[in-house]
């Protein structure tokens, strides 16, 4: 069997382009293998910021030869009239590339059977895979020299062999070889690749890793045993890890320090210049933050001094203008910067950051007296959560926002609550983050997210798949998932329409509104909630209820409808109301029957039986059990009673007593979106 390797050499490519390409790279080949019917066992992808590189393994040799029979023109149209060939068949023969002696008649058509050599792997990779590279996607594209063409870097050279072969082909002017480079601080500035299976270790004899995970590992492993050599812990930060494992070849960590004086600014202005700003791994003793990082180097040599010097000098100017900011901005208390927030705008037409806070205060004061939270303290760090947006500080580090306020709020003498309310009101800053554990920071959270989801819809802005101003996904998740885990009662229904009063005049249409950030809010709890739960069972749970006026009801119909679907007999009891729903339909007003109206026993039974069940008063799981009990009393009804009746009040009063066990059912799920 073949292995293909490929290998894209460029000028150093942006990180945030590597992991893309890498995807890219491995779908469009493997959609290519696919449409050309050649089978293979696995793609494996590698990168550096110098390299885009694929293995193929297993690839057969070549395409399957593939017989064809195809339908020609009809037979008065193939044949004139003394049963020579026309130009119609002439053609279509020579379209197909075959001998017209070879066209034969059948059901009064001519067929052609064609023979389909198929291709050598050799010539499929050839003719596609430049497409394939050309085909890549990513931000900050660019053109070199004079070509046309476009690509992150500049392409520099080309690898593609099969086996030992060259697959040899030509991009901007690069003819593909066998020949790939070490690191540029290699002594073996030319690497030749005798075949795939020795690609790895070629370039690991010059200084490249090319293997995106054994390189991460080695990052962790080394960086461990360099923190141990001091007596030191080190935290490692995912994102950071894989930044920096696409920036590098070959790491090398190196242990720097910076003065003890700097410790003094908050933890986490410092840990921010060293792990945001300059790609740092912080160094840690017993919890606290000690005055020294490991930088990893991209570096073949032994000479680490001007490394060390040159990191050290940058963090120390960075850490110098942060002890600036903070001593300039606590030279006054938290609140004197709320009026600055006025000479802020928060979004053209819906006013300040300034009146953002005062909204923000009305909605967080309202929850906090719903939820009987302490009013004071959640209105306190509604007041103060926007102020330091405006400090030095936050101006210049724009991701400490929050943060900076939960410091600056202690040093001007807040509480402890309202300080880490000031920090966690931004929480969850993603999907998988944590929620704000204290409750100031969960009410104020959700009272600041919804204002910005009900501002950025008021202003006509569309939510796409490349479009999300303001972050107004990750605001609904954030706000959906703190009530439902925190297990808050809050009536999200009624805090949208809070929020859109709140923007008085500058709505037209309220209740559209209202409407569209509500479909909006159910869409994204329905996303939030697939992997737990089946679409279906999520549809029936919503349809036809305000979910969002009570989540934690949603939830506990989600638990006990997903419980029942699994049910070996509950084939049985969606039928039972499924019969019901098909014969009134889309009927929504039903009348109490008439017991003088009722002909047979199975109505009566059905009636008593049904009566006798008092949705409102019953738990789920109760009702999901009388309910239960109605299906032979349903499925006897439907045996020996015509719905349909000729007299007009017979069949109006059957369709009410349906209409009446169909909410009993209704008050769990709408059952007919459930897909059984």
């Amino acid at each position: 069997m073949n292995k293909y390797l490929l290998e894209i050499g460029t000028e150093e490519l942006a990180y945030k382009f590597i992991p893309s390409a890498m995807e890219q790279l491995k779908s469009e080949f493997s959609k290519m293998l696919e449409e050309n019917k050649i089978d293979y066992s696995t793609i494996k992808v590698y990168a550096t910021p110098r390299r885009l590189t694929v293995i193929i393994e297993e690839l057969s040799d070549k395409q399957q030869d593939v017989q064809k029979i195809i339908k020609g023109p009809i037979a008065t149209i193939a044949y004139d009239e003394k049963g020579n060939l026309t130009q119609a068949a002439l053609g279509f023969a020579a379209k197909n590339n075959i001998q017209p002696s070879d066209l034969y008649k059948q059901d009064n058509y001519i067929w052609a059977k064609i023979e389909q050599k198929g291709k050598s792997i050799n010539e499929i990779l050839k003719n596609n895979v430049p497409e394939i590279i050309l085909k890549l996607k990513g931000t900050h594209f660019m053109r070199w020299a004079d070509l046309d063409i476009k690509f992150q870097r500049p392409i520099r050279w080309i690898v593609s062999i099969l086996n030992e072969d060259k697959i040899e082909f030509e991009i901007a002017g690069i003819k593909s070889s066998n020949i790939s480079r070490g690191h540029r601080f290699s002594d073996k500035t030319e690497v030749e690749i005798k075949n795939p299976e020795s690609y790895l270790s070629a370039l690991e004899s010059a200084n490249v890793i090319a293997d995106v995970e054994k390189r991460k590992n080695t990052i962790v492993r080394l960086s461990k045993e360099k923190a141990a050599e001091i007596g030191a812990d080190i935290i490692i930060d995912k994102d950071l890890l894989d930044e920096v494992t696409f920036i590098t070849e070959w790491p090398v960590p190196v242990v720097c320090s910076f003065d003890e004086k700097y410790l003094q600014i908050p933890e986490k202005v410092a840990v921010t210049v060293m792990a945001v700003h300059q790609r740092y791994f912080p160094l840690y003793k017993d919890g606290k933050l000690l005055n020294k990082f490991i930088t990893i180097s991209n570096y073949t040599g032994n000479y680490f001094d001007n490394i060390k010097a040159g990191n050290e000098r940058v963090v120390k100017a960075r850490l110098e203008d942060a002890v600036f900011f903070v001593q300039e901005d606590t030279q006054k208390p938290l609140i004197a910067y709320l009026d600055e927030l006025k000479g802020v705008t928060f979004q053209k037409g819906f006013g300040s950051v300034y009146d953002k806070t005062q909204r923000i205060c009305k909605l967080s004061a309202d929850l906090a007296k719903s939820l009987k939270a302490p009013v004071a303290s959640v209105e306190r760090t509604a007041l103060l959560c926007k102020a330091d947006l405006v400090t030095k500080l936050v101006i210049e580090f724009t991701e400490l926002q929050g943060y900076i306020g939960a410091d600056y709020a202690l040093r001007s003498g807040e509480t402890q609550e309202v300080s880490k309310g000031i920090m966690e009101h931004y929480f969850p800053l993603n999907a998988d983050s944590e929620l704000a554990d204290g409750i100031e920071g969960q009410i104020v959270g959700i009272a600041d997210k919804m204002d910005t989801i009900v501002t950025v819809f008021a202003d006509g802005k569309k939510i796409s798949g490349s479009q999300d101003p303001l972050g107004i996904r990750r605001a609904t998740l954030g706000i959906l998932k703190t009530i439902i885990v925190k297990k808050l009662d809050i009536n999200l229904s009624a805090l949208i329409k809070s929020a859109i009063e709140l923007l008085q005049d500058k709505i037209e249409d309220k209740e559209k509104l209202f409407k569209t950030i509500q479909n909006f809010f159910e869409q994204r709890l329905t996303i939030m909630l697939s992997d737990q739960y089946r679409h279906d069972v999520l549809e029936a749970c919503i349809s036809g209820k305000d979910v969002l006026a009570d989540l934690k009801d949603f939830i506990k119909r989600l638990e006990i409808v997903s419980s029942l679907v699994k049910k070996q007999d509950y084939t049985a009891y969606n039928e039972a109301i499924n019969r019901i729903i098909r014969i009134i339909k889309n009927e929504e007003i039903f009348a109490l029957p008439d017991a003088n109206l009722f002909v047979y026993n199975e109505e009566r039974n059905l009636w008593e039986s049904s009566a006798a069940i008092d949705e409102n008063a019953l738990s789920y799981e109760q009702l999901i059990n009388k309910t239960e009990e109605l299906i032979p009393y349903i499925s006897e009804f439907f045996e020996k009673v015509l719905v349909m009746d000729k007299n007009e009040k017979i069949k109006k009063n059957r369709i009410n007593l349906l209409g009446y066990v169909k909410n009993k059912f209704n008050k769990i799920a709408d059952f007919s979106k459930i897909v059984c």
